[in-house]
């Protein structure tokens, strides 16, 4: 651009400022802090993962050879109790029958156990009030009661009665075989 009264041309690039090259140099700057950060930010982060006593908690194997039709056996998983109950054509019916009753928790027979496997009943064996452990055939629906404050669950695991607010829980599993189960 001319300048009107000396007749020079003024150039803003001419001293050496070159506005893409300073942006360059800022980019990059914040690039290598961002990397310098995140180095010293991955120990601190890497940390929180679970060591591997925890990861080998995760799952569990349990052969079901072990349970007779009606019996239930409490495993440790996770730190909690854990339920595997071999139920009867008495209990799977009544769970059943149950299906459309008012329940605070609605829930199938069927979506809480896997299909074509409705006589193996896996659930976690704490109380949804406040963590105590149920004991089962104590209860008003031939399931589990709860002693510490009267919660009744039925024999799908599902909350009837008292102050629980929701079924026993259902983790999950996988039937390797016929007699062989996986948790978690």
């Amino acid at each position: 651009m001319a300048d009107t009264v000396t007749g020079a041309t003024s150039d803003p690039h001419a001293a050496g400022d070159d506005p893409n090259r300073r942006d360059f140099i800022h980019i990059a700057a914040i690039a290598a802090a961002a990397g310098a950060v995140g180095t010293l930010a991955w120990p601190f982060i890497d940390q929180m993962n679970p060591s591997g006593d925890t990861l080998a908690l995760a799952s569990i194997e349990f052969d079901l050879t072990k349970v007779a039709e009606g019996q239930q056996v409490v495993l440790k998983w996770r730190g909690k109790p854990l339920f595997v109950r071999y139920r009867t054509p008495a209990e799977i019916a009544a769970a059943v029958k149950d299906d459309n009753a008012d329940l605070r928790d609605p829930q199938k027979d069927e979506d809480r156990h896997k299909p074509g496997k409705a006589e193996w009943l896996v659930v976690v064996g704490t109380c949804t009030h406040l963590g105590c452990v149920p004991t089962f055939g104590g209860g008003d629906y031939g399931g589990w009661f709860c002693p510490c404050h009267g919660s009744h669950y039925d024999t799908s695991g599902r909350i009837r009665k008292g102050p629980a607010p929701l079924n026993l829980a259902v983790p999950d599993y996988d039937f390797l075989s016929d007699t062989k189960v996986k948790i978690g």
